[in-house]
């Protein structure tokens, strides 16, 4: 099974990107989530940094496609069509986000990350 979803890269001007958990997860991966029908990229990822950050969505543009082993979903996969984001306002957890972390992509956080962006996101931003 595969799982599509969209996803941002926040920078915060200082090279380190924001990461979200998800409440009941463990590992943390970048803010974003599923098309609900008839959503294009940029309107999910518009409604889902709304949702779950309370920001804006302000300019993006495409960073890759990627796929890799589910975080959440055991034996799915997930295909992830990433753009580094510009966003307006106050990020806050809301929704189903149970916490937020900056991590500079140079070097190993501290916390566990989704496959998808510890195999394959943050090699390419650090390359």
């Amino acid at each position: 099974m595969i799982v599509e979803v969209v996803g941002a890269i926040i920078g915060d001007g200082a090279g380190r990107i924001l990461t979200v958990r998800k409440r009941g997860a463990r590992r943390f991966m970048l803010p974003g989530g599923k098309r609900e029908p008839g959503e294009d990229d940029l309107t999910a990822l518009a409604r889902e940094l709304s949702e779950e950050l309370g920001v804006r969505l302000v300019a993006a543009e495409p960073f890759g496609r990627f796929e890799a082993e589910a975080a959440n979903e055991p034996g799915a996969r997930v295909r992830s069509s990433v753009y580094q984001a510009e966003i307006d306002g106050d990020i806050a957890a809301a929704a189903e986000i149970e916490d937020l972390r900056w991590i500079d992509p140079a070097a190993l956080p501290d916390v566990p990350l989704a496959p998808l962006l510890a195999e394959q996101i943050l090699p390419r931003l650090r390359a």
